[in-house]
């Protein structure tokens, strides 16, 4: 098995940053096979070796997955000069794990996002060329019908000129508010807005129920989260492998 660098591991492991994980390793808290260990450069064979920090044992992942239920009000993103991020949502392990959401929330659209730092399962998920259905609960200003109904069905044009992938409309609630469920299969900038702009309609809430086949945990409050359970990831990694074929 490739063999990885020690400060890597504790680093990806959340056990601090690269420079506090480096200051750990010199002070000797950190033993491999029982040995100690002060060179953050030490190769570790993760098949054979096993690693302890101040006498507890490391259970190293190589990637972690979050699922979040993002309340209105942060961003999503990593980091940013002004604004509360979904990262600053985490505990300092979690924090320094080099988490980033695996697509984009606006900042006053609530629900499911996933916090991961595995790129290539992010990318697959992510990528245009996939559709992968992401599933939106929306209230809406103006009554929704089944006009709506069939222009969402042929995909709509934006204001940019774009024309959307078709999409599944469905009417939960009309009236002068209508509550709906949108699945759109691409995720343009503030995509469902515009597209309830498009036939007269404002959205007033917005709240993503799914994307692929996870699912938004119902008894997941407001600004927490919990790691995906191994079925959720198996599921994950299933849909996009299958996508790719």
């Amino acid at each position: 098995m490739k063999k990885t660098r020690l400060d890597k591991i504790l680093a990806n492991s959340g056990c601090g940053s690269r420079k506090e994980v480096k200051a750990l390793i010199k002070s000797g808290s950190v033993t491999v096979t029982g040995k100690i260990i002060k060179d953050p450069g030490y190769q570790v064979d993760l098949s054979t070796d096993s690693i302890e920090v101040d006498g507890e044992v490391l259970d190293y992942r190589e990637f972690c997955y979050l699922m979040m239920n993002k309340p209105a009000g942060v961003i999503s993103a990593s980091w940013d000069r002004e604004s509360r991020t979904v990262i600053d949502l985490l505990p300092e392990p979690y924090r320094n794990m080099k988490l980033f959401p695996a697509g984009r929330l606006d900042k006053d659209t609530e629900g499911l996002l996933l916090l991961t730092n595995d790129g290539q399962l992010a990318h697959k998920l992510l990528s245009p060329k996939k559709h992968v259905p992401k599933t939106y609960y929306a209230k809406v200003s103006g009554k929704v019908g089944p006009e709506d109904i069939q222009v969402f069905r042929q995909g709509i044009q934006l204001d940019d000129n774009f024309k959307t992938l078709p999409a599944m409309l469905e009417v939960l609630q009309a009236g002068e508010d209508s509550e709906v469920m949108v699945t759109i299969y691409e995720g343009k900038f503030h995509q469902i807005k515009r597209m309830f702009e498009a036939v007269g309609k404002k959205v007033k809430y917005l709240k993503r129920i799914s994307m692929g086949s996870l699912k938004l945990d119902e008894n997941l409050p407001a600004g927490s989260f919990r790691e995906l359970t191994e079925a959720e990831l198996d599921e994950l990694k299933m849909l996009v492998n299958h996508i790719d074929q």
